[in-house]
């Protein structure tokens, strides 16, 4: 005996078949077959392992980069320990030696400009300066200058802008 079956019952069927094709495709293999495929982890990517995921202070400072490099600014209200940290592409520690001829001027409104001489620290970890006590403003600027690979940079950084560290 044969079933007539509207257009509505067929196209139900079909989705139906479908679904039961696609589930039975997704199950996994048992583990004995010789066609399973051995088990992987699916690696995990977070900010810190993606070059340039990760722009957050380490040090409380302000973050900026310069190609792959990063490196952070951070004044010390008193004046006695400025630094600059050096990090990679993911914010891996760098020793201090990636870079020569650093120095940080700041930049004060109605004040003249702050020279900071900058040396490596005694771990090797950052440079380090010091200078007057840090009477951070909206407006002050840092100038950053270093070299690496015997190419000579600098920047100018807003560090008393609200947006550029939460903790100048």
């Amino acid at each position: 005996m044969r079933f007539a079956r509207s257009d509505a019952a067929r196209g139900a069927y079909a989705v139906a078949i479908a679904a039961s094709l696609a589930t039975a495709a997704c199950r996994k293999a048992p583990a004995d077959s010789p066609n399973a495929a051995p088990a992987t982890a699916v690696p995990q990517t977070t900010a810190a392992t993606v070059p340039h995921g990760d722009h957050n202070p380490h040090h409380g400072g302000v973050v900026s980069m310069k190609g792959d490099l990063h490196y952070e600014v951070v004044l010390d209200r008193t004046g006695r320990s400025h630094r600059l940290f050096f990090t990679d592409a993911i914010r891996e520690d760098l020793p201090a030696s990636i870079a020569t001829d650093v120095a940080l001027t700041i930049r004060r409104p109605n004040a003249p400009d702050e020279p900071i001489a900058m040396t490596i620290d005694e771990f090797g970890e950052s440079w380090v300066g010091s200078g007057r006590a840090a009477d951070i403003t909206p407006a002050t600027i840092v100038r950053v200058a270093f070299s690496v690979h015997h190419e000579p940079y600098w920047i100018d950084i807003p560090y008393g802008a609200p947006s550029a560290s939460g903790k100048p």
